[in-house]
């Protein structure tokens, strides 16, 4: 084994590019030596910190925090810079936890509205739902994409994945009265926890529910012909109906792919 290396050469053996060795020895974390024609030279010394700082990086500490540690190095530094190392992985962690999460509830999901079939007319006891709405009248599904993405925008803390949170809006029924279909007033995100702030909610009780596949021009003839079931039924509607988009373009390009979901309450 030799005892001094080029730059060229380490670069290849730890895969780091030139430039960042030469960050380093800028800020004073390494210092090669140089030859006699002025080239650097790197010494296993260099070789063990180099090794500590790529793991430190990987971590995601900073050069300022691997410096700070390399400068003095001794066994209380390295049994505190351990216990970091120990917390960051836990945090990486729990993350990880919290994205397979979000993996499973978004198969959960597909895997459910592979099996509804649309056009039944159901009453669906469900419990109260906090959301966070953004009121708006919208004509154009390029309209919803953007008042979808101004919502999401304006609650971030709230709602940081897109997949973990259901997406409604609520219908003009001026505009479907009218022959409009596709038209709504406002539009929505129902948030999973409790604890989070919220704006208004869907209050707990009985709602008569629907789905239909494929475009959203549909919803002005399924929302009628809905309504046309409640008043069959003898049914006391309280309130608009409002769509929920079980499979949108969050998870296909494909129209005829797309299910959603019509619910409205009904009087107790």
């Amino acid at each position: 084994m030799k005892d001094y290396y080029k730059i060229h050469e380490i670069s290849k053996l730890y895969g780091i590019g030139v430039d960042s060795l030469r960050y380093y020895e800028r800020l004073g974390v390494i210092r090669p030596g140089r030859d006699v024609n002025g080239y650097r030279l790197y010494s296993l010394k260099d070789m063990y910190k180099l090794n500590i700082i790529r793991d430190l990086r990987s971590l995601g500490f900073s050069m300022k925090q691997i410096k700070e540690y390399l400068d003095g190095q001794n066994v209380a530094k390295t049994r505190e810079l351990l216990m970091q190392e120990q917390t960051l992985i836990r945090q990486q962690q729990e993350e990880l936890a919290q994205k397979e999460e979000v993996l499973k509830r978004s198969l959960l999901k597909l895997e459910n509205a592979a099996g509804i079939q649309p056009g039944e007319y159901r009453i669906k006891q469900l419990p109260a739902r906090n959301c966070v709405q953004l009121n708006q009248h919208i004509t154009r599904d390029e309209e919803m994409d953007f008042a979808i993405k101004r919502l999401q925008r304006k609650y971030e803390k709230e709602i940081q994945v897109f997949g973990n949170h259901s997406i409604g809006a609520f219908l003009s029924m001026e505009d479907i009265q009218n022959g409009r279909t596709n038209v709504y007033n406002s539009v929505f995100f129902i948030l999973e926890k409790e604890t989070q702030e919220w704006e208004f909610q869907l209050p707990a009780g009985a709602y008569l529910s629907c789905y239909y596949r494929g475009e959203y021009e549909q919803n002005g003839r399924c929302i009628r012909s809905l309504l046309r079931y409640a008043r069959e039924k003898e049914l006391r509607l309280d309130g608009n109906p409002f769509e929920i988009y079980e499979v949108d373009n969050r998870y296909t390009v494909q129209p005829e792919e797309f299910l959603t979901e019509i619910q409205v309450k009904i009087c107790e």
